[in-house]
C-alpha cells in the first residue's frame, strides 16, 4: 500500500525504512528538507491516491494540531489519519470529532521500539474503528515484530495512546527499581564487581528483561556512571497516567513514587537518576546530560 508519513525524526525516520522494507510505498514529509521526500504536506497528499492514510509522527499537542489541521483541508471523505506520537488521549477524541466531520477517518497508535524499533520492530497499540483500522492494517503489520505478539487494537479512539501511557508509567516504575538496586549494590564495600552483578542476572532470574540488558549495556560503556549527570526528564506520559489513576480511584504508589524520584532528581545529583538517564539513551536514544 502506499503511506504519506509526516515527521521523519529518530522514530519517523526508521520507521519509513521499515515499512519500506516490508514492500510498501512511503512517501514522508520532515520540515527538514534533507530528510524530506516531498517539499510540503499538500504535495505529500497529491502523491497519494485514494482512500490515502497518512500517519503523524511529530511531538504531541501544538505540532500535532497544527498537522492535522491542515491535513484535514488537504484530505478527503474517507481518508485516514493515524497520530502515532506521543498524544494524550483526550486529544485522540477531539481530533476524531474534528476530522469525522469530513469524514475522514482517525485512529491513535502508541508506538513502543525506540532506536532499536528499526531492527527489532515496534510493538502498537491502536485505537479507532475497525474499518479505519483496517486500511491501516498492513502498516501495522510490518512495523510490529515478528510473531504473534507485538501490536493490538485496543479499542476505541483513545484507547492506544492510553494504552501506551499506561506502559509508559509502567516503564518508569521498573526502571526505578533497577536504578534503586543499582544505588544499594554500589553504596556496600563487599559487593566490589556491581556491573557483573548486573550481568549474572541476565539468565535464570525473573527479573531479566530488555531493560536489565540495556542497564548491562551501560554499564558496560561507563560503569560506575560517573560521566552522567543524576538529572532524568519525564515526557509527561508519566503525569497523566498518574492523573489517570487519580480520576478513576486507583492506587499506582510505585509509578507515581517513580514519577516524583525524577522530580527530586531536578534538585540534587541523584545517583538513581544516572541509572535512569542510562536507560533512557539506551532504549530511545533520549538525551542525557553530562556530569
Amino acid at each position: 500500500m502506499e503511506l504519506g508519513l509526516v515527521g521523519l525524526g529518530k522514530m519517523g525516520g526508521n520507521m519509513r525504512e521499515r515499512i519500506r522494507r516490508a514492500g510498501h510505498t512511503v512517501i514522508g514529509y520532515d520540515r527538514n528538507p534533507d530528510l524530506s521526500d516531498v517539499g510540503s504536506l499538500e504535495e505529500l497528499v497529491g502523491r497519494l491516491e485514494g482512500p490515502r492514510v497518512v500517519w503523524v509522527m511529530v511531538p504531541a499537542g501544538a505540532p500535532t494540531q497544527a498537522t492535522i489541521d491542515e491535513l484535514a483541508g488537504l484530505l478527503e471523505p474517507g481518508d485516514v489519519v493515524v497520530d502515532g506520537g506521543n498524544s494524550r488521549w483526550t486529544d485522540d477524541e477531539k481530533h476524531a470529532v474534528e476530522l469525522g466531520l469530513k469524514r475522514i477517518g482517525f485512529v491513535d497508535c502508541g508506538v513502543s521500539g525506540g532506536v532499536w524499533g528499526l531492527e527489532n520492530g515496534y510493538a502498537l497499540m491502536y485505537g479507532g474503528d475497525e474499518k479505519d483500522v483496517a486500511k491501516v492494517q498492513p502498516v501495522f503489520d510490518a512495523l510490529k515484530p515478528e510473531g504473534e505478539f507485538g501490536a493490538v487494537h485496543a479499542g476505541k479512539v483513545g484507547a492506544g495512546h492510553f494504552a501506551k501511557m499506561v506502559h509508559n508509567g509502567i516503564e518508569y516504575a521498573m526502571m526505578q527499581a533497577f536504578a534503586e538496586g543499582w544505588e544499594l549494590l554500589e553504596a556496600v564495600h563487599s559487593v566490589t564487581d556491581v556491573r557483573e552483578v548486573f550481568r549474572s542476572w541476565q539468565s535464570g532470574t525473573v527479573i531479566r528483561s530488555w531493560l536489565l540488558d540495556l542497564a548491562v549495556n551501560a554499564l558496560d560503556e561507563d560503569e560506575h556512571l560517573k560521566g552522567l549527570k543524576g538529572f532524568a526528564h519525564d515526557s509527561g506520559e508519566g503525569r497523566w497516567t498518574v492523573e489517570a489513576a487519580i480520576d478513576n480511584a486507583v492506587p499506582l504508589p510505585a509509578i507515581t513514587a517513580s514519577l516524583f524520584a525524577r522530580f527530586a532528581s531536578r534538585q540534587e545529583d541523584s545517583p538513581q537518576m544516572k541509572m535512569i538517564a542510562a536507560l533512557r539513551n539506551q532504549f530511545g536514544g533520549h538525551e542525557v546530560e553530562k556530569s
